[in-house]
């Protein structure tokens, strides 16, 4: 294998010289730069571009740490950054929970990194993000300096549901909540109550974890109460998709008996029985955004803009204004 140090012996120069004339720096002159780079191409000399990154502290990596692979809400994310990535000089490295995520984040083996994991601590990240090693986070806000916020607008999609909800009359609306330490769940479930607020009523408010069977399981102690609610807001859709199951169990329609909405637009939501309202966002443009300006800012040192993924209301069967078929 030839090296820098064949070059230098070719052209009677320094490994440092050649180092110099390689990489177009220093004060040589141009016979000497023009010496090693005729070396160079006649020994068939090609410069290792991940060791000279390395040596520079720049490997040319993104890193995107990431809870799941499965399903469509985080392949459309990583979708979404692959696309952006591959129209770049950058490579990507996607890592799972393992013992290499701490591996690769915590000694910096990236330019930058992507987070979506709230198993990757907040102190974690504060300590990491530097201005040599920007961090985007789309799970959560921090307020520190390189760590740079992509979420979604959160607030828009909750007063688009609480909207179409009241709009058709409905006042007794219950709120399913997802898990207590993500930051989606705290701004719609707090969204969610101060549009109750504004309109005078009162929104219990249920405890879940983001699951089916957490959603099943609190529309199952709803129904033993025999006080149903006009309406149900889940925070996202699989607890949703748990609650219209269990009311298809008891033989209760949606949205006749119970309105209901959920939010991600997940794959599923369009193919349950009845089909599911929901808040649906691009995550392919969510994704491409969060690669796209993180290299921006690597480059060219770019200011994340303040920005929030737009979303919009996907009405469908669960909460659709039943239509009442004349009795002939």
């Amino acid at each position: 294998m030839i090296t820098i140090k064949d070059v230098a012996n070719q052209a009677k120069v320094s490994i440092t010289t050649a180092s110099y004339a390689l990489n177009g720096i220093g004060t040589i002159s141009a016979a000497t730069r023009q010496r090693v780079l005729q070396a160079a191409e006649d020994l068939n000399y090609h410069p290792n571009a991940f060791a000279r990154n390395l040596k520079k502290r720049k490997t040319h990596i993104l890193g995107v740490f990431i809870t799941r692979f499965s399903g469509s809400f985080y392949e459309d994310i990583l979708e979404g950054i692959h696309d952006a990535v591959l129209k770049t000089d950058y490579e990507l490295i996607v890592c799972p929970e393992s013992r290499s995520k701490r591996n690769i984040l915590g000694q910096r083996q990236v330019d930058g990194a992507i987070v979506f994991d709230v198993k990757v601590k907040n102190e974690t990240i504060i300590k990491l993000a530097s201005k040599g090693y920007p961090i985007v986070v789309l799970d959560r806000r921090l307020d520190t300096d390189y760590v740079f916020p992509l979420l979604l607008d959160n607030q828009s999609g909750v007063r688009q549901v609480f909207n179409h909800l009241y709009d058709q009359g409905k006042r007794r609306i219950s709120f399913v909540a997802g898990a207590m330490d993500s930051l989606d769940n705290a701004e719609r479930m707090q969204a969610f109550l101060q549009e109750g607020c504004k309109h005078d009523l009162t929104i219990p408010v249920y405890q879940g974890n983001f699951t089916e069977e957490s959603g099943y399981a609190i529309a199952q102690q709803i129904i033993a109460s025999r006080d149903l609610p006009e309406a149900v807001f889940c925070a996202n859709d699989q607890m949703a998709v748990g609650f219209l199951r269990a009311m298809s169990e008891h033989r209760l329609d949606a949205p006749r008996d119970i309105a209901v909405v959920g939010f991600d637009d997940v794959l599923i939501s369009r193919y349950t029985r009845p089909s599911l309202s929901t808040v649906g966002a691009s995550r392919l443009l969510w994704g491409s955004l969060a690669a796209n300006w993180l290299i921006d800012f690597l480059d060219n040192g770019t200011p994340f803009p303040d920005y929030r993924i737009p979303v919009n209301l996907v009405p469908r069967e669960s909460s659709a204004v039943p239509v009442d078929t004349p009795t002939p």
